[in-house]
């Protein structure tokens, strides 16, 4: 019988379980990172401050099944800040289970907590599977990102 999710803060025995899944995601999006950026991102999600990134783990039945990644930074749109939630991934055979969604209400949980004016992200216009999600739980306001 499958265990109820258990979602929580990255934490530092959590590293392989972390790089595993961030591996997975950034093969999802055809990339990499060096070993230099896995470490730097792990320790700064594991360090404390208003602007360091912040990481949630998702487990069912003591497996790591999905990740989420968010940062809060300042606005000139608002007093508050926002949050920017970076990256988001759940295992292929987890997907359609809720492991998604609840990332993301965790995600919602934390800016609500600290008052933060809003929540956003970013996909790519090809993810068709995490849009049905994201189109019901969060609005697409129809901006094109650009990069230098």
């Amino acid at each position: 019988m499958s265990q109820p999710l258990q979602i929580r803060a990255v934490e530092a025995s959590d590293e392989a379980n972390w790089r595993r899944l961030w591996g997975d995601y950034l093969a999802f999006y055809q990339t990499t990172a060096s070993d230099a950026v896995y470490q730097s991102t792990f320790a700064r999600l594991l360090a404390d401050g208003e602007f360091e990134p912040s990481g949630l783990l998702a487990f069912r039945n003591n497996e790591a099944v999905g990740l989420v990644h968010y940062i809060q930074h300042r606005t000139c749109w608002d007093t508050r800040n926002v949050c920017y939630l970076q990256d988001l991934y759940c295992v292929s055979r987890q997907r359609g289970t809720g492991v998604g969604r609840a990332l993301i209400e965790a995600v919602y949980a934390k800016a609500d907590a600290l008052d933060l004016a809003n929540v956003y992200w970013l996909t790519h216009e090809s993810n068709q599977n995490a849009r049905l999600l994201y189109d019901r739980i969060a609005r697409n306001l129809g901006f094109i990102r650009y990069t230098r």
